[in-house]
């Protein structure tokens, strides 16, 4: 007997455009096999099958809004698909197509397109006849697009999000030869197989959506770096005893660096509230808030994702340690919910396993500022008698110098290093 299949929980969400269906009637599905995709403002977002079985009648189709709770399809139970499904990375590169396998000498030989026209500010519409979702019509204001002048190759004629990066990248030729003041030229394109054999690689589509907020962030806010080390050799030795209680505990966890980083974070941000705040629309105020989300960046097969780990002030590091493992596992499977990844005050980036001295991360704006830590080493260090061995971590702070000056950064930073030098000083 086919079950009725419905929408699951998708947070504080409705009315969510549906941009791809991935599979059709007759198909056999394993559970967990990525049944639709929705698109919100601020994600995408694969709905799965329950279970294994057949897929029966498609209630929906692509470009129906959806909510919690919609049917989809129906399902019969039985076996699901004998070949292994495709990772979830696989899932979200683009199918490869005849642009695909078009040489790129082909590619940089080929007519460029217009430049890019620019909307009108505050326009909140799209033009007549252009057929785009309002995440599709958010980013085009955002970067300043004419929906009407880009060519769609979404299904039925709509404006996907690749459509518009396509046009964005527009001639660089033109690009360079524009007045001043009209935008920042772009970097000239080159046939690169002129001097060697090459391969084309499509980004994964996290980098696709995120490279212009990023973009964004970086040519609107003014960033400074500001570096400096935190002595923790004590804190690490009393993680590691809380990490062996913790693997031999009924439900075993891992307790890493990063529960005292939150901790020691909060801390900081309660001492220093501009850290906790957003510039307001108006750029003459700042908008301080008295909760405390912060955002976790995960590397994923198919590239950085930032789940938020919401009040993180009234979390321990027993509560922290499982809930980094939880987010973490759903940030590599691609299950995180919209509403994981909304919300945050502060960031941190760690690169803390892979390695590195210091580096600069980018504010994630609206934020105003981010903390990014790296690998800590054993130094000699003077005690005022004799070097004995430190264990030294590096911190970096970038933030937005409209709202933090470089002296409240160093004392920011410093107070960072001073609560993370002596466990006890997170219990304050």
């Amino acid at each position: 007997m086919p079950t009725e299949v419905r929408i699951p929980d998708i947070g504080n969400f409705s009315d969510v455009p549906i941009i791809e269906l991935h599979v059709a009637p007759g198909d056999k599905v394993n559970a967990e096999d990525p049944l639709l995709t929705l698109e919100s403002d601020k994600a995408t977002l694969d709905v799965p099958a329950p279970s294994a079985g057949t897929v029966g009648e498609l209630l929906v189709k692509v470009g129906d809004e959806v909510s919690e709770g919609t049917p989809i399809l129906m399902l019969s139970s039985g076996d699901g698909a004998s070949t292994t499904p495709p990772s979830l990375v696989e899932q979200q590169e683009p199918a490869p197509g005849p642009a695909a396998a078009k040489p790129v000498s082909d590619a940089v030989a080929a007519p460029l397109a217009a430049p890019p026209a620019v909307a009108t500010p505050g326009d909140n519409t799209a033009p007549p006849g252009a057929h785009a979702g309002p995440s599709v019509r958010r980013m085009a204001r955002e970067l300043g697009i004419d929906l009407s002048q880009v060519s769609a190759t979404g299904a039925k004629g709509r404006i996907t999000k690749d459509d518009l990066l396509g046009f964005l990248k527009g001639p660089a030729t033109a690009a360079a030869a524009a007045p001043q003041g009209s935008g920042i030229p772009e970097i000239p394109a080159q046939d690169f197989s002129k001097f060697g054999p090459v391969e084309r690689q499509e980004l994964p589509r996290i980098k696709k959506l995120s490279g212009p907020f990023l973009h964004r962030s970086w040519l609107n806010v003014p960033h400074v770096t500001h570096n400096d080390d935190a002595d923790i050799t004590e804190l690490d030795a009393y993680r590691k005893q809380l990490d062996t209680d913790a693997k031999g505990a009924k439900d075993p966890y891992r307790v890493t660096l990063l529960a005292f980083l939150v901790k020691a974070v909060v801390a900081a941000l309660k001492k220093h509230p501009e850290f906790n705040s957003s510039l307001s629309a108006e750029k003459d105020a700042i908008i301080v808030k008295d909760y405390y989300n912060i955002g976790i960046a995960v590397d994923t097969p198919g590239g950085l994702v930032v789940p938020v780990v919401k009040d993180a002030d009234r979390k321990g590091i027993v509560d922290l340690s499982r809930e980094f493992m939880e987010i973490s596992a759903k940030a590599r499977d691609n299950k995180l919910k919209p509403d994981e990844m909304q919300g945050g005050t502060f960031t941190i980036s760690s690169l803390g396993g892979i390695g590195g001295t210091s580096f600069t991360p980018i504010v994630n704006a609206p934020e105003v500022a981010i903390l990014g830590v790296v690998r800590s080493a054993m130094k000699p260090v003077w005690n005022g008698s004799e070097f004995v061995p430190r264990l030294i971590l590096p911190l970096s702070v970038s933030y937005d110098h409209r709202v933090i000056d470089g002296a409240l950064a160093a004392r920011f930073t410093r107070h960072l290093c001073y609560l993370l030098e002596d466990d006890r000083r997170l219990l304050l």
